[in-house]
Order: structure tokens, then C-alpha cells, then sequence
């Protein structure tokens, strides 16, 4: 296989594993129920964890810290607002796991957070 495909795909299988334990191993109840409340400190914990755990799969790309910080931070202002208006929308449509759009919404959002980490991937190899 080709040196720099191996790499990506590794970085890529980093982001997939935090990204499973960040959004469903790790996400409290109580983070769920407050990422709706903007600046509540239930959302910035699960965006912030997100993007601390970025870290080791950014490193499979790049060794230069404020490269680092900076697609972290950017990481973290995405994941943040995706989250909190997947709730916001989930709550004043009066949403839930029973509706068919709560899934179409939720996948949106998964689908957000797919596509920052590929941005983040592209913006390290271009």
C-alpha cells in the first residue's frame, strides 16, 4: 500500500475510534440533555473532549502544535453548534427517538461531524 494513503486511513480509523467513544462510550445523560442551552457547560465539556481527543489522530498527520491547536479549536467551535442545533431543533419540534425525522436530523449532525474530519485531513495534506 502507499505510504501516505496508509497514513491517512490511519488517521481516519483515529478520528472514527474517538469520534464512537466520545459521542456514545463517553457522552453523559447530562451532557445529552443540556447541549440545547447555548453556552451551557454540558456542551462545551463534549465539544472539548472531542477535540482533546483529536489530538492523537492529528499527530498520525502533523507534529506542528499550533497546526495542532488550531484545527482543534476549529474542531471544537463545529462539533459545538452541530450539537447544539441538532438539540435546539430536536426540542422546538418537540422531538424524539420515535420520530422519523429525529434520526434524519441526528444523522445530519453525525454526518457534520464525518465531514470535519475529513476538512481537518484535507487541510493538512493540501
Amino acid at each position: 500500500m502507499n505510504p501516505a494513503i496508509a497514513t491517512l486511513l490511519i488517521a481516519l480509523g483515529l478520528f472514527q475510534t474517538k469520534h464512537f467513544l466520545c459521542d456514545f462510550a463517553f457522552q453523559s445523560l447530562w451532557q445529552v440533555r443540556n447541549k440545547g442551552t447555548y453556552g451551557h457547560i454540558a456542551g462545551i465539556s463534549h465539544a472539548g473532549l472531542h477535540a482533546i481527543a483529536s489530538v492523537p489522530a492529528l499527530l498520525v498527520l502533523t507534529q506542528v502544535p499550533v497546526v495542532i491547536a488550531a484545527l482543534c479549536l476549529g474542531e471544537f467551535v463545529i462539533h459545538y453548534h452541530s450539537d447544539w442545533s441538532k438539540a435546539r431543533i430536536d426540542t422546538k419540534l418537540g422531538l424524539s427517538d420515535k420520530d422519523w425525522v429525529y434520526w434524519v436530523i441526528f444523522g445530519a449532525d453525525q454526518f457534520v461531524h464525518q465531514l470535519t474530519y475529513l476538512g481537518m485531513i484535507y487541510i493538512l495534506e493540501i
